[in-house]
């Protein structure tokens, strides 16, 4: 069967600097793509292209015949006043789905999605809902391929898990623009990136992103090596040139042009190579007070919602502390209780003396109408970095930025590039306490590492609001979890706070049961059955690719079997000693590998 999509030669522009140059892309059948790449590779422009609302400069785009493409956008929004009923039946109305199947499909995804009120103003959700709502809108008509955009943006952990279960279950192809690196781990079946270092613009990778790191890593020591071996040749090619052969033999000619090719194809393959990122570091004070902000007993409301009730967490000097719950938890409200902006409904909040707080909000607030020299440096032209004076110029360099962007209004700067402006404003404040809500919101996975390890080297105290699991894992040496109920408690890691959520969830939900009759009541004094339980994210991931293990560690101990029977091993002691080892090591990674299997399996029930 031809693939869904088939894109040759595609080249995109805008301007002068070129997004990607003679691309070709494809998506068939059950293709899980994961797209990734830096900030301004041309990520969204290509699945822009792919879903056919632009046009490339060259290339073509070819559409399996009757195939579905369906499109979630970055960012979800929908016509004033219109219900989800409305938007869901306005997509199958689209996507010519029969009148007779269509409310049996809206009723169907509706309740995939979770939104039971189809009567709901589509504009007045959530961020995460409407995003929800976006995919909802983009599957009802049955796509052979969904396109989707950072979906995971507006998310909460729950929702992620649900998308994650979702396209896994799915029957239809899709590509994902993504920077969380748990989502492609978990749902990718293939890994693109797009990424000019490549000699076709981009690296197509079977397999988790864990196998794609692999690949790039071998890809990239290989053009390394070439590149070396590339200037020793030309090292020798130019030393001989300068010795003055004669040009008008007809083998010193031809050397001249050989020497002149190498040259050009070094220089091709060194620009290549030359892949900048951003130098991130954040600075601490020399406070040596151990307790930075006390709260005691805490009860916080807003309007008439209950955020957190008697709420009691120390922050310490040096903690990096995860704060995580769904949306609409208050997650946000607990930062401004930190700083300061919010007072405790009851109990007390003590701040140590003349703490200095640095705070990085999700709404990205930049001076509306400055130039990115004005965001940086308001009075002058240099900035104060680590007590050294740095010109600005100097210092956006750091954060990837050009000379010739210094220039630039801060308003249209894209999402990732603002993410950097807020970063490196904030690198230049000392701090005590850091507060970071939502920092990696639009930015690419290089950054992404690059900030982790900034975190990681921070010597202060961190609090982190992040939807990315696997920077939660990393940075996080304790973490703070919500409910969106006004409970909370503190935990050693994500996958324990998501225990405790979902049997959270699970009590809400018996509480909601009407009570039933007393006959049928247990007694009072037996044993509760256990809850079910849930695997974590690190567990699913073993889940998922345990049975492939297993089959390799099968494989091993057959080939072991075959060489103890072999005839000529086994005339030789220290040969069949060794195959006997051999055999007897393979059995034991086996019998644990399905030991293993089988505790998994029971956990996910």
């Amino acid at each position: 069967m031809p693939p869904i999509l088939n894109a040759q030669g595609l080249s995109k522009s805008f301007g002068a600097a070129p997004l990607f140059r003679d691309i070709a892309f494809t998506v068939s059948e059950g293709d899980r793509i994961g797209l990734i790449g830096p900030n301004g590779a041309g990520k969204s422009t290509l699945l822009k292209i792919l879903a056919g609302e632009e046009d490339a400069d060259a290339g073509d785009v070819a559409v399996r015949r009757k195939a579905r493409i369906g499109y979630v956008r970055q960012e979800s929004t929908f016509a004033p006043g219109k219900s989800v009923r409305e938007v869901l039946e306005t997509a199958l109305v689209q996507g010519h789905v029969a009148e007779g199947e269509r409310e049996g499909k809206l009723r169907e995804t509706s309740g995939r999605i979770g939104l039971s009120d189809l009567s709901v103003v589509a504009a007045t959700l959530s961020g995460g809902w409407r995003k929800r709502l976006a995919i909802a809108e983009a599957i009802v008509s049955a796509p052979d391929v969904l396109l989707l955009d950072e979906p995971t943006n507006h998310l909460d952990l729950a929702g992620i898990a649900w998308l994650e279960g979702m396209l896994n279950e799915g029957d239809f192809a899709s590509v994902i623009i993504t920077h969380d690196r748990y989502f492609l781990e978990n749902v990718s079946t293939e890994i693109v990136e797009l990424n000019r270092v490549y000699v076709d613009g981009l690296l197509r990778v079977q397999g988790s992103y864990s196998k794609f790191i692999e690949a790039r890593q071998a890809y990239l020591e290989s053009q390394t090596r070439l590149e070396e071996s590339l200037r020793n040749r030309v090292r020798t090619e130019v030393e001989w040139l300068r010795r003055g052969p004669k040009a008008r033999a007809t083998k010193a000619k031809a050397r001249i042009d050989t020497a002149n090719q190498l040259i050009g194809q070094l220089k091709e393959v060194s620009s290549r190579g030359q892949s900048s990122t951003a130098a991130i570091g954040f600075e601490a004070t020399d406070r040596q007070t151990k307790r930075l902000v006390e709260l005691n007993d805490v009860t916080l409301e807003l309007g008439d919602k209950k955020i957190v009730e008697h709420l009691s967490f120390l922050i310490a000097n040096g903690m990096r502390v995860g704060l995580v719950g769904p949306n609409g938890s208050g997650k946000t409200t607990i930062l401004r209780l930190l700083t300061g902006e919010l007072a405790p409904t009851a109990g007390t909040a003590n701040k140590a003396a003349s703490l200095r707080i640095v705070y990085f909000s999700q709404m990205r607030e930049l001076p509306q109408g400055v130039t990115l020299r004005r965001a940086l440096a308001p009075d002058s032209d240099s900035v104060i970095y680590q007590g050294r004076v740095v010109h600005v110029a100097s210092y956006a360099q750091k954060f990837m930025f050009t000379s010739e962007q210094l220039n630039q209004p801060v308003d249209r700067l894209s999402g990732g590039e603002r993410a950097r402006v807020l970063i490196a404003r904030l690198m230049l404040e000392p701090a005590d306490l850091l507060l970071l809500d939502e920092p990696t919101n639009d930015l690419d996975i290089t950054t992404l590492e690059v900030l982790e390890e900034s975190l990681l080297e921070y010597t202060g105290a961190l609090v982190l609001v992040t939807h990315d699991r696997y920077m939660l894992d990393r940075v996080s040496t304790t973490v703070l979890g919500l409910d969106g109920k006004a409970s909370s408690a503190v935990f050693a890691d994500y996958p324990q706070w998501e225990q405790w959520y979902l049997g959270q969830q699970a009590g809400s939900r018996e509480e909601e049961q009407p009570a039933k009759a007393e006959a049928s009541a247990p007694a009072a004094n037996a044993p509760s059955a256990p809850g079910k339980k849930k695997l974590s994210y690190l567990e699913a991931r073993e889940f998922a690719g345990i049975e492939q293990k297993v089959e390799v560690a099968d494989a091993r101990l057959e080939a072991a079997r075959t060489r103890v029977e072999d005839p000529s091993v086994a005339v030789d002691a220290a040969k069949l000693t060794e195959a006997l080892a051999e055999m007897e090591t393979a059995q034991d990674e086996l019998d644990t590998l399905y030991a293993r299997w089988a505790e998994l399996t029971e956990k996910a029930g």
